[in-house]
């Protein structure tokens, strides 16, 4: 089975990650995807090679895979009638392009759906559909990372800015964009009306710091980032082991699991030391029982405290970097990855989106189109004859 979404058409006009994202998600759980690229392409495509790590593009593999590319050039009358036409025979149009990009081209919301009551338009935008901002360039380092907190959320007064990993709030916007057209094409069932749905890179980083956001508005809280070495609660942060790898205690409910703590670093006597006598003692004697738990710790290897560990029902988790989840078992167990169809007839490996459906299962169709790959394919199924495809090369409307 192809996923949830099958016989369902999306037409994309996105570049870059957010809205790219969010078409090859519905793509995933099985819509049928048509990309629609300018004459320059989508220019994700290059920006590998810009790094200098060659051909490979792997992030662009990620968000275009399940996709058919086709290349339309919108400062032109007859390639704005042949995008209309292909969004004329979709159920979905997603789209990360800026408002003024998408009235040029004939192609925004209102235009779109006064044409096609039906239609799901899914819009990711980086600051909203309102406001003095709302047509400000954004890239998620600038709406998400930078303007909504994200960065200084992770900076403890006084340390540098942590710098951005790639797609980070792009792809949380996807998701929640993928999300939200399957709730609107949900709806459509029962009430045969389309409709507009949105979402911003600023509203994605204020509802994952939702926390801080929300403690700000309701008491006037000042939000400040928390050091790992004097977390507010001792038992749910990080220590490095003798050999130098590290884990992540969980001690969320620190009065339940303190005893399990003791148990498993053999250390009883702790339990009676008026410092750390309970959860608000802790807290304020955060920084020195970190230090003493911390010179506890790197007495033993990694793989001998977490055997203590679970032996004494001690929480804990490792602390990875991203390539470690290649050899994790449980990533792999777990769904992580998928193997993803290659031109050459292979399959490579690749991230999975993050959600399965037990009854409607999906996996990966396709790898990534070549730029303008199905456009003749894609213009015959809209009834083009070769003729007027011919017409279309010879003006540029089409590669």
């Amino acid at each position: 089975m192809a996923g949830p979404l099958e016989g369902i058409k999306v037409v994309e006009f996105g570049m870059w990650i957010a809205g790219p994202a969010a078409a090859a998600i519905l793509g995933d759980w099985g819509a049928d995807v048509v990309k629609i690229e300018p004459p320059t392409s989508d220019p994700f495509r290059g920006v590998m090679a810009a790094l200098g790590a060659g051909e490979l593009n792997p992030p662009f593999e990620l968000d275009n895979r399940n996709k058919r590319s086709i290349g339309i050039d919108l400062s032109t009358a007859p390639g704005r009638k042949l995008a209309a036409d292909l969004v004329a025979e979709a159920d979905v149009f997603v789209s990360n392009v800026r408002l003024p990009a998408l009235r040029r081209a004939g192609l925004d919301p209102e235009t779109l759906l006064e044409r096609h009551p039906r239609l799901v338009y899914a819009l990711v935008t980086g600051y909203g559909l309102e406001g003095p901002d709302a047509d400000r360039a954004a890239y998620d380092v600038g709406a998400f990372w930078s303007r909504a907190g994200v960065a200084t959320a992770l900076a403890p007064d006084g340390q540098p800015l942590p710098y951005q990993r790639g797609g980070m709030g792009d792809h949380m916007a996807g998701m929640a964009a993928a999300g939200a057209v399957s709730t609107a094409l949900f709806s459509r069932e029962r009430t045969g009306q389309g409709q507009l749905v949105s979402t911003s890179l600023l509203r994605i980083g204020m509802y994952m710091l939702g926390w801080d956001v929300s403690m700000a508005a309701r008491v006037g809280v000042e939000t400040r980032p928390v050091e790992v070495a004097a977390p507010p609660n001792p038992m749910i942060t990080a220590y490095s082991a003798s050999d130098g790898r590290r884990f992540w205690l969980l001690g969320l409910q620190g009065d339940r699991m303190w005893p399990d703590v003791l148990r498993a670093i053999d250390r009883p006597d702790l339990a009676s030391d008026p410092r750390f006598a309970g959860t608000i003692e802790r807290a304020l004697y955060s920084r020195e029982l970190c230090e003493v738990l911390g010179g506890i710790f790197s007495t033993r290897t990694f793989d001998e405290w977490t055997e203590l560990f679970d032996r004494e029902d001690v929480w804990w988790a490792p602390v990875q970097h991203a390539h470690d989840l290649l050899d994790d078992p449980q990533a792999e167990a777990g769904g992580g990855f998928v193997d993803v169809p290659a031109p050459d007839g292979t399959t490579v490996r690749g991230v999975a989106s993050p959600v399965d459906f037990g009854g409607t299962p999906w996996e990966p169709r396709s790898a990534s189109p070549e730029y303008a790959q199905h456009t003749e394919e894609v213009c015959l199924e809209l009834g083009l004859d070769w003729d007027h495809i011919i017409e279309l090369k010879n003006a540029g409307v089409i590669p």
